[in-house]
């Protein structure tokens, strides 16, 4: 019987592969890192050819070490980093340049431009986002404008972009998929999220081909098949979002109102707002959370660029420990940061601010200030930045929070997470299965392919690993973060 889904789960540091059994537990996993590029300040790109080689990979590893036969996975779904540009030749397949990560700030100058032209309002209202380089559409135009020849190459069709998901989904079937999913097109700058289709006159706008752009697809349907020689076996691929969205449908958060946190290379917070989508007055994006069974569910979206990365940062830049793990340890050695800050705005900050030109920030040390103190304030910079976000969710949204549920790697760390539930006063769940990501794209696919019969299904295997309850009083958190709020002015435009 085909009850085992795999997932990939291509990252922004790391590709993960995972079979889930019809239970929502991992029956085996695999993970391997590749390398960040970092060709200038403020930009971060990667090879296409590298998260290819890493994703498949781990994807025959999580096979292999599941004791599956290929042939009785029954779905394979795909989640990814999601504004992560990649351009390649129709006819090879072959990369024209280095993907552009979600991270760079390379398309700052395409942005500013854009709204010295006026064009900020017509992107809002028909995207739901703000004009930033984040996001693929200005990464697009930036690579047509910068390769000798490939502009004209793509308006002859001979040119295809994708986010990675559709990098992996053509690869995957050999070429027979141009595809990506509501979730990830509605992060291009190129989408309408009204009429869920491209938008001619945001294509016109940035000057990007209607020809190179994938066919929009939902989240949980059959696509097509992997191509049998990669993993033995015929594969059919069923679902794709991307992956904030995929985390918000693994945590079972189908309700309006309702909240998660992933806490990984940065930290996503999504609301689901039902099936309209909410206009944010504060600094949050308006997305499409998934579309499956022919209805569309709507997101309130905040992102901070810096949240684990800052533990790496620490770990490869500082030598401050061997382990990423390493930091709960070090941090404990301190009760507090003794009034030190650190604001990890290494490429601008996200959500409320929309800052391009903040930089990193380390402010309140004296001479006593140790190692310890500063992990300490990166830890508790993770749950400021989060607390920022909340903050303007529940302006936009008229809802208070009562619950947050968590994933990603850094809620491991049991000290961020109860500093997290006191600075934001309500319970912080963590779930059994933390790598909620990749099981929300198994369960896209799954459900598409009758693994899973329902949403009920799926939420029905949702259990509880830990819950967090806040312990301090709010008077003192509140000064904390007023005293964080502080830092963060000192880091806003020094890069002008």
């Amino acid at each position: 019987m085909k009850d085992h889904v795999l997932a990939l789960d291509q990252g922004t540091t790391s590709s993960r592969a995972i079979v889930f059994s019809k239970d929502g537990l991992a029956t085996a996993k695999a993970q391997q890192e590749f390398a960040q590029l970092f060709p200038q300040p403020g930009h971060v790109e990667h090879d296409p050819e590298s998260i290819w080689k890493s994703q498949v990979a781990t994807a025959k590893r999580a096979i292999a070490d599941s004791g599956c036969d290929p042939h009785q996975i029954a779905a394979l779904g795909i989640t990814n980093q999601r504004e992560t540009t990649v351009l390649w030749e129709r006819d090879t397949g072959k990369p024209v340049a280095n993907a552009i990560v979600w991270q760079s700030r390379i398309t700052s100058d395409i942005c500013e431009q854009l709204r010295r032209d006026g064009h900020e309002e017509t992107f809002k209202k028909k995207t739901g986002l703000v004009l930033d380089a984040y996001f693929s559409g200005t990464k697009i135009r930036y690579l047509l404008d910068q390769v000798s020849g490939l502009r004209s190459r793509a308006e002859r069709g001979e040119i295809l972009f994708g986010t990675v998901d559709t990098f992996l989904a053509w690869r995957l079937s050999g070429g027979k998929l141009h595809i990506t999913d509501v979730s990830n097109a509605s992060r291009t700058l190129l989408f309408n999220i009204h009429t869920l289709d491209w938008d001619d006159e945001l294509l016109r706008i940035l000057n990007v081909p209607r020809t190179m752009l994938p066919e929009v697809r939902s989240s949980s349907e059959v696509y097509g098949e992997t191509d049998p020689a990669l993993f033995g076996a015929s594969i059919p691929i069923a679902g794709i979002a991307g992956d904030q969205q995929a985390a918000t449908f693994g945590q079972g958060c189908f309700e309006p109102g309702e909240v998660k946190n992933t806490y990984g290379t940065g930290c996503f917070l999504l609301m689901n707002t039902g099936d309209k989508p909410v206009v944010s007055d504060n600094g949050l994006l308006t997305t499409v959370g998934w579309k499956v069974d022919g209805k569309v569910t709507y997101c309130l979206e905040g992102s901070v660029f810096i949240g684990g990365a800052v533990v790496q940062w620490l770990r490869d830049g500082l030598r401050f420990f061997e382990n990423a793990s390493d930091i709960e340890e070090l941090a404990r050695e301190v009760n507090s940061t003794d009034g030190v800050y650190l604001v990890p705005a290494f490429v601008g900050l996200g959500t409320p601010y929309w800052n391009a030109n903040a930089r990193g920030t380390l402010v309140g040390m004296t001479r006593g200030t140790t190692r310890a103190h500063i992990a300490r304030a990166a830890l508790e910079a993770i749950a400021y930045q989060t607390r920022d976000v909340l903050g303007a969710m529940e302006q936009d949204s008229g809802q208070a929070l009562e619950i947050l549920r968590v994933d990603g790697g850094a809620t491991a760390n049991s000290l961020l997470m109860q500093f997290q539930a006191d600075l934001l006063g309500v319970s912080v769940q963590r779930p059994v299965v933390g790598e909620t990501t990749a099981l929300g794209a198994a369960y896209l696919a799954g459900l598409a392919t009758g693994v899973w019969q329902s949403q009920a299904d799926v939420s029905s295997n949702w259990q509880l690993d830990a819950e967090f309850q806040p312990s301090v009083a709010r008077s003192e958190t509140d000064q904390r973060y007023a005293d964080w709020q502080r830092a963060v002015q000192r880091s806003l435009d020094w890069a002008q």
